[in-house]
């Protein structure tokens, strides 16, 4: 069976952008460029969230036409554009570059797709997966740490009804200081407010 692996870059306090959407925090030289693309290039799918699609889509799309861009960059526009992706999203009425719509997030349909696929299906952006989480769909959590605090932002993890019990499964340290964290899914449950907190 294949598998839904949620890769994202955090820092080492836990977010995974900053309160005006800043990445220029992430550490993504020539090795954790080149890793990434390597991982994705042998994906059956990318799942994205609206608001992720959308900003991959503003660049990647023809990054391989604008001189300023390495080889790997070049690579990985490629890689995105062949992929099958699949964008949830209510609002949006059209998706190019490979890309299917899917309205709502129902595990049997996720369940078709992976079954269907031809490799692991990873997904990207904290929103969407919150919803994987607490539906139980998400087989591995890869989280790249980046070797920074930035102190306030999203955070990674979205979901704060959600115990999932974890197995590390791998680790992996760049020579920029990220350190990849594998971890495998072993338990899943969403726990419910007694409606006790914070007061009398």
């Amino acid at each position: 069976m294949r598998k839904i692996i949620w890769m994202m870059s955090v820092s080492l306090d836990g977010f995974m952008e900053g309160p005006n959407h800043e990445l220029d925090w992430h550490l993504v030289d020539d090795e954790v460029h080149r890793h990434f693309n390597d991982k994705v290039r042998v994906m059956g799918g990318i799942l994205h969230g609206r608001v992720t699609w959308e900003l991959m889509a503003e660049y990647w799309p023809t990054a391989d036409q604008d001189p300023a861009s390495g080889d790997i960059e070049v690579d990985y526009a490629g890689i995105w554009r062949d992929m099958p992706k699949y964008v949830f999203s209510r609002t949006l009425r059209e998706a190019g570059w490979n890309t299917t719509i899917l309205r709502e997030v129902v595990p049997e349909e996720i369940q078709a797709l992976k079954e269907q696929a031809d490799g692991d299906l990873v997904i990207s952006g904290a929103d969407l997966a919150a919803s994987f989480l607490r539906l139980g769909l998400i087989d591995e959590i890869h989280t790249y740490v980046h070797p920074v605090v930035i102190g306030r932002g999203k955070p990674m993890f979205r979901a704060p009804d959600v115990r999932a019990g974890l197995r590390l499964a791998g680790t992996h340290t760049f020579g920029n200081g990220v350190v990849q964290l594998r971890h495998e899914v072993v338990g899943h449950e969403v726990v419910r407010s007694s409606g006790h907190e914070g007061g009398n």
